[in-house]
């Protein structure tokens, strides 16, 4: 038998002193983890029918570690994305109806007399979870809604001088029926800023509420879509793994810029009345970070800075009240804002 030498055609590819480059092992984790977010996107949407953009805002601010808050008119789902997402989550869940009589002691705890110990003891509220459902959240007056001003920046409790922390992650999903609504109560400036994002709701298309009110009548449970069905994707470490990965996505110097110029041109724009602070800037690249590792991407594009601006902008400006008189919406001024800041070209 002949003997091979190194460079013949027959020696094998596992010898070959260059092989298959070694993989990149962030690459690698970041294709995982968008995965895993496509797949829970893909989940939400059999519950949660025609609400497309709605679910992708909400996973933006699951990924970015950020708080949501959801107007729409009853009946639209805004209550069943949440349940959904709750579902699709192996963390600790818990819901609190906000009503005019409801105190921040229901929200937060209290301390509660022990008749055995003799002592008092820390009861602690529905705010200590991950995921938290706040829902109708503008039904509660202001001292009510401030109750969770603290959790919501600093992710702890002051309770009789103490401070705990709440698990993490810990993210407030708040549902609002639009403020023309009898018995509602508009939400403070410091707690609206507080909220990475503000979505709306709007009724969704025929064939969609067609196939929905299908599916509905479906079920034994009267007008109530089910989230049973639905499989539970992630666990709290995972959430946690997530928003570590997508804070480490390449920004380029250029599209930070992009961000806080943004931001920074709703304070003089015509037709703004108030413009929007340092968090907006702050919650445009955190978004964008997280859209990027949801579609997929090595790096923030411009687009990722756009697609969640209106989200991140419309609950921080007021409106000119010359413009309101007009009949102009807030979204229309600040689209006209986007279309004419320039955006960087990668």
């Amino acid at each position: 038998m002949s003997e091979q030498t190194p460079d013949s055609e027959n020696t094998p590819v596992s010898d070959a002193p260059v092989a298959v480059p070694p993989s990149n092992p962030q690459a690698q984790q970041r294709q995982r983890a968008s995965a895993l977010a496509q797949a829970l996107r893909a989940e939400l949407r059999k519950a949660v029918v025609g609400q497309s953009a709605v679910i992708d805002d909400v996973l933006t601010a699951l990924i970015a570690g950020g708080h949501v808050l959801v107007e729409g008119v009853p009946g639209l789902g805004k209550t069943l994305l949440v349940r959904a997402l709750a579902r699709c989550f192996g963390g600790e869940f818990a819901r609190i109806q906000f009503t005019p009589d409801l105190m921040p002691s229901d929200v937060t705890g209290h301390a509660v007399y022990d008749m055995q110990s003799e002592q008092f003891k820390l009861r602690k509220g529905p705010v200590f979870t991950n995921l938290l459902l706040a829902d109708e959240i503008n039904r509660a007056p202001a001292k009510t809604q401030a109750a969770l001003l603290e959790v919501m920046q600093e992710r702890q409790v002051t309770l009789e001088g103490r401070a705990l922390a709440v698990p993490l992650p810990f993210m407030v999903l708040a549902t609002m029926n639009p403020i023309e609504q009898e018995g509602t109560y508009p939400l403070p400036e410091a707690e609206l800023d507080r909220f990475m994002l503000k979505l709306r709701m709007d009724y969704p298309a025929q064939d969609e509420e067609l196939s929905m009110v299908r599916q509905v009548t479906r079920s034994a449970k009267a007008d109530m879509l089910e989230v049973s069905p639905l499989r539970t994707l992630l666990q709290a470490k995972d959430v946690l793994a997530l928003q570590k990965i997508a804070s480490d996505l390449a920004l380029d110097d250029q599209v930070l810029d992009y961000a806080v110029r943004l931001a920074r041109a709703t304070r003089s724009w015509p037709g703004l009345a108030m413009g929007a602070g340092p968090r907006a800037s702050i919650a445009l690249v955190r978004g964008a970070r997280a859209r990027a590792l949801l579609r997929g991407g090595d790096f923030v594009l411009p687009d990722d800075i756009k697609g969640c601006a209106l989200a991140v902008l419309r609950h921080r400006v007021r409106l000119a009240p010359e413009l309101d008189i007009e009949g102009l919406s807030v979204d229309q001024v600040l689209q006209q804002l986007l279309d004419q800041v320039p955006a960087p070209r990668l």
